[in-house]
């Protein structure tokens, strides 16, 4: 399937050939004083353990239960080639993309290494990467990931996006086939929390235009050096971001903003984001790129921003704008910006705290402990 290089298509054409999941409002008034009243009279002075029980209100909302339990963790790296990078927007060659996604399977990346760790199940997703890779045991699609055999999920759209400073970057027909694959895959597995990663040389030009393009926020303020450019080579980039929202400059839609100046991997990772908001999962957001998958899967279902919990601030000066946009608070601020997943996997056992601390800590009464006077 090959891109078609204009941008001369319906925004209602992609509502047409995918339908979006639905997700609901999942405020609850009295599950929310339960939960606070369970923390309020733990053994400790109230509020003392400050951000890990915000989290935990958190997830015991997003569950919907005062007893919240994390099963089954999915983290999912989103993988693709983007055409931009023909154009020299990264400090990377493309077949970096392909040899990570090779990496990962093998386990010496960050993430496999950290998933590997925590026992958290990674699943690598192809969603258009410019290579094939070699049948694997693990291919049959019956069969799911553990923790310490990674799987390769094959959902490839094309091999690679178009060049978007030239035309679309995707067709509708692309775009939608890419939500969908993203929303199947979740449907297919198991857990209640999803951890979000990616891959994809390229795709921090990607992230930056749909904030500049979704957010208003000027090109060159939201551009960073991505995988390391010199000052030369952020300069080139920005000329060439600046050269795409130009001549996408009619393009607002969500999605058609995203067919126009997105990636499969960023396309397949908001449709994986509506899913599972719309099943009430846990979501796990990394660094710049997946939180641009989150700021387009808000911009066509706002309560998805109700499911999700933020690793990290990334080092790229666009995520920190976008988390503002988004009026999210990350857990870590490490300046991280590898990517992959890494640092929602970092983040996981803060998460697995917060319940342990919420279902397992004594009360002042349960211990016979005395309370403030």
């Amino acid at each position: 399937m090959s891109s078609v290089p204009t941008s001369d298509f319906s925004d209602s054409s992609l509502s047409v050939i995918w339908s979006c999941p639905r997700v609901g409002d999942i405020h609850d008034a009295d599950l929310q004083e339960r939960v606070q009243h369970k923390l309020d009279f733990k053994t400790k002075p109230v509020g003392s353990l400050g951000v890990l029980e915000q989290q935990a209100l958190r997830m015991a909302c997003i569950l919907g239960t005062d007893t919240p339990q994390l099963e089954a963790p999915q983290m999912v790296v989103f993988a693709a080639d983007h055409g931009l990078a023909a154009k020299g927007v990264s400090a990377y060659p493309v077949d970096v993309t392909w040899q990570m996604v090779e990496n990962f399977l093998a386990g010496g990346a960050a993430v496999s290494v950290l998933s590997r760790q925590h026992g958290i199940a990674l699943n690598v997703v192809d969603c258009g990467v410019a290579r094939d890779f070699a049948v694997r045991e693990q291919d049959p699609e019956h069969k799911l990931p553990q923790a310490s055999e990674p799987r390769l999920w094959r959902r490839k759209v094309a091999y690679g996006t178009a060049d978007c400073s030239e035309g679309v970057a995707m067709t509708a027909e692309q775009c939608a086939h890419a939500l969908r694959n993203g929303a199947q895959l979740v449907k297919s597995l198991p857990g209640n929390a999803l951890l979000l990663g990616e891959m994809g040389i390229g795709n921090t030009s990607s992230a930056s235009l749909l904030l500049a393009r979704l957010c208003g926020e000027p090109v060159q303020e939201v551009t960073g050096a991505g995988t390391g450019l010199n000052a030369e080579g952020l300069a080139r980039k920005i000329a060439v971001l600046r050269q795409v929202l130009d001549h996408h400059a009619g393009v607002s839609d969500p999605l058609a903003v995203l067919a126009a100046m997105g990636g499969l991997e960023i396309a397949t990772m908001t449709g994986a984001v509506l899913q599972a908001a719309a099943e009430r999962r846990v979501i796990v957001v990394d660094g710049f790129i997946t939180t641009a998958a989150v700021l387009v899967a808000s911009r066509m279902q706002p309560h998805v921003l109700q499911r999700c919990i933020y690793a990290h601030r990334s080092g790229e000066p666009g995520h920190q704008r976008m988390l503002a946009h988004l009026q999210a608070q990350p857990l870590l601020d490490w300046q991280l910006r590898l990517g992959e997943g890494s640092g929602a996997a970092l983040a996981w056992p803060l998460l697995q705290s917060a319940c342990t601390m919420l279902n397992e800590m004594a009360s002042f009464e349960s211990a016979g402990v005395s309370t403030k006077s």
